[in-house]
């Protein structure tokens, strides 16, 4: 028996047995030079290849239609605008003129940097995104190499799909009738694999590194995707063991479905709001079947680092228009871009910084270039006509970056005028708070703002001087610290004494077993990821404010992060005895 662990995207716990899917890698592609002579009828072929790669894709879409999966049809729409995106097929036309070199060389040599320099990324959803420009790559470099795949449409028994990588047209088109769960070496929450999986009900685990290596054909296997935990041929006391958590899981389901359409109210009558974040347009329909009552942070890194370059307003303006109307009256808060030296355009040339964490970054970044930022703030603002939009400006320290950008959603409004472009004009305008800064002058920078967003994940590491991603002082990023309690107490109070609501988009408000500590500092809205919502929720439907109210003032006077989480730990255990989850 052996256990292997991995990122859980998609819930649930299923026993299976293995298939073990390599068919997906590519024969060594050929190198060699062309004679000028050649180079015309190269070309021509590339071009045979994109126009065929496309018509391929477009059935993909129809077929995403027919089965009525969004998600699906969402994902190749956008690898069928990057296929026949002018600007991709340009270079690679343009490199193989100037080396000279063969279709298939050009071709997987351009597509491979560009996947590395994503992939060297240190920001998780811009790596993740090289799994589109991988599969694009592939069905070209399949047709122009004439190679047959193995098709997981022919699985005739239940599976549990175990591969090194997967791509979203594999997901589509397996037999996903047979696959009651999928293992991945590669792959995170945001990878549009996860995206699929979480859509089609698919049990999944990304991120295992070793999957394929440990993993034989027909080996038994139980995936746990509520635990992130692989278990390979296991014995009996542990198959009986997932047995009752299986069981149990499904019994938290039942539960939780029950609830799915009833507000998010305390038992005596305290209501507040529930929502959801999300990273990609794809994730929305997911929001809406989760019962979410809006978008608390829709992040729009993934226009801007996808292809390496920022998208332009149109584009930007279609996508947030997509997630908007899909919406309908629920709003959604987008969070101007959050990219730095770190994860910087090649738009933009700079140097690397030695702690990018506290360099050029997010709102820093933004105001830098003024042009850039505004034409955010216009696709944003023009795609308010198609529902209820909020404006969220990240890591802001003082209110000098607020008056600024302030000045610049302005100036993009004027702008917007100017062109008879429409929007709408009760936009809210608000800040994340992510900077112990902040949190000191909430109640200075609360005269300027709509509402404010707690980031607690920045918030903890720049309070405490932590860097969550060293696993030799992790442990020290505690959200119980005496500091962060006073710090959410302190926005939370300056909020409402100016009238303006207080959220949290930090992954503290998606944990259960924080809910009735927020609650008892005031906060009105949490924002999560959407398989967060249903326990939290029903957190908040066993509690009193009252109960709520007392356990934060007892927790404001704790001491140290060990004591305050003794005691919400035995609180918690007196009102979900059997675990949050």
């Amino acid at each position: 028996m052996k256990k292997l662990k991995g990122v859980s995207v998609s819930p649930g716990i299923v026993t299976g047995k293995a298939f073990l899917y390599l068919e997906n890698e590519l024969p060594e592609i050929p190198r060699h030079k062309l004679r000028e002579d050649q180079v015309e009828g190269e070309l021509e072929r590339l071009k045979t290849t994109f126009e065929e790669a496309a018509a391929e894709i477009q059935a993909l879409c129809e077929q995403a239609k027919r089965e009525e999966s969004k998600e699906a049809e969402d994902i190749f729409t956008a690898h069928l605008m990057m296929i026949e995106d002018v600007d991709f097929q340009d270079q690679i036309f343009a490199r193989l003129k100037e080396s000279r070199e063969n279709g298939e060389w050009v071709l997987y040599d351009t597509c491979q940097q560009m996947i590395e320099k994503m992939q060297s990324s240190p920001d998780a959803a811009f790596r993740e995104r090289a799994v589109d420009i991988s599969d694009i790559s592939r069905r070209l470099l399949g047709r122009m190499l004439f190679v047959k795949r193995a098709c997981l449409a022919d699985l005739d028994r239940d599976i549990i799909l175990v591969a090194h990588d997967l791509l979203p047209s594999e997901v589509l088109t397996m037999n996903r009738a047979y696959v009651k769960g999928l293992a991945m070496d590669l792959g995170g929450s945001t990878s549009h694999t996860a995206i699929l999986a979480r859509a089609f009900n698919i049990p999944a685990l990304l991120g295992i590194s070793s999957a394929t290596e440990e993993v034989r054909d027909g080996d038994t296997l139980i995936l746990d995707a509520i635990a992130g935990t692989l278990v390979i041929n296991p014995d009996k006391e542990e198959m009986d063991s997932r047995e009752g958590l299986a069981a149990d899981y499904h019994k938290k389901l039942d539960e939780y479905s029950q609830i799915r359409n009833l507000p998010a109210e305390t038992k005596d009558g305290w209501r507040v709001l529930l929502k959801a974040n999300i990273g990609i347009p794809e994730e929305t329909e997911a929001v809406l079947q989760s019962g979410a009552e809006g978008i608390g942070l829709y992040r729009s890194e993934f226009l801007f680092l996808n292809r390496g370059e920022a998208a332009g307003e149109e584009e930007q303006f279609r996508a947030y228009s997509q997630v908007v109307t899909a919406m309908g009256k629920l709003p959604v808060t987008i969070r101007t871009v959050d990219i730095g030296s770190d994860k910087l355009l090649a738009d933009f040339h700079a140097e690397p910084e030695k702690n990018p964490a506290l360099g050029w970054r997010a709102i820093r970044f933004c105001l830098s270039k003024p042009e850039f930022f505004k034409t955010q703030l216009r696709a944003i603002l023009r795609s308010s006509v198609n529902g209820n939009v909020r404006i969220m400006f990240p890591l802001i320290s003082g209110i000098e970056e607020l008056q600024a950008a302030l000045a610049l959603l302005d100036e993009a409004r004027n702008e917007c005028r100017k062109k008879n472009q429409p929007f709408a004009d009760n936009i809210a305008a608000g800040i994340m708070i992510e900077v112990p800064s902040a949190a000191v002058i909430a109640d200075i920078l609360a005269d300027r703002c709509g509402f404010f967003s707690i980031g607690t994940n920045d918030l903890i590491q720049y309070s405490l001087g932590v860097d969550r991603g060293n696993e030799k002082v992790n442990y020290l990023a505690q959200p119980l610290h005496p500091a962060i309690l006073r710090f959410i107490k302190t926005v939370i109070d300056a909020a409402h004494s100016h009238g303006i609501k207080a959220a949290m988009c930090g992954e503290m408000a998606g944990d259960p077993g924080m809910t009735a500590l927020l609650l008892g500092l005031g906060l009105d809205e949490f924002s999560m990821t959407c398989s967060s919502i249903p326990p939290v929720k029903q957190v908040i439907r066993t509690v009193s404010a009252g109960e709520c109210r007392a356990l934060a003032g007892e927790l404001l006077k704790g001491s140290s992060s060990a004591a305050n989480n003794e005691i919400l730990k035995n609180w918690m255990a007196g009102i979900c005895p059997a675990g949050c989850r």
